[in-house]
């Protein structure tokens, strides 16, 4: 059920708020405990940050693999 809302996008309240301490908590390292303890904005603040870093890492990547097989040609 999981992760057919997560690859549609439609996710419950509830099941965002889990996705969320737990992709916030993978990234910081931190115990799931503790991103309930931070207030909520600290929370989106973190979330928006994760999600811009994730999508430089992927974007450095495709060009890494873009640039590895003009290379190779």
């Amino acid at each position: 059920r999981l992760r057919t809302a997560m690859k549609s996008g439609k996710l419950t309240p509830q099941d965002a708020s889990l996705v969320a301490v737990y992709s916030l908590a993978k990234a910081l390292a931190i115990s799931p405990l503790e991103i309930y303890k931070m207030p909520a904005k600290l929370v989106n603040d973190l979330l928006t940050v994760h999600g811009v870093v994730e999508q430089l890492k992927a974007e450095e990547m495709d060009k890494s693999m873009k640039d590895a097989q003009k290379k190779k040609w």
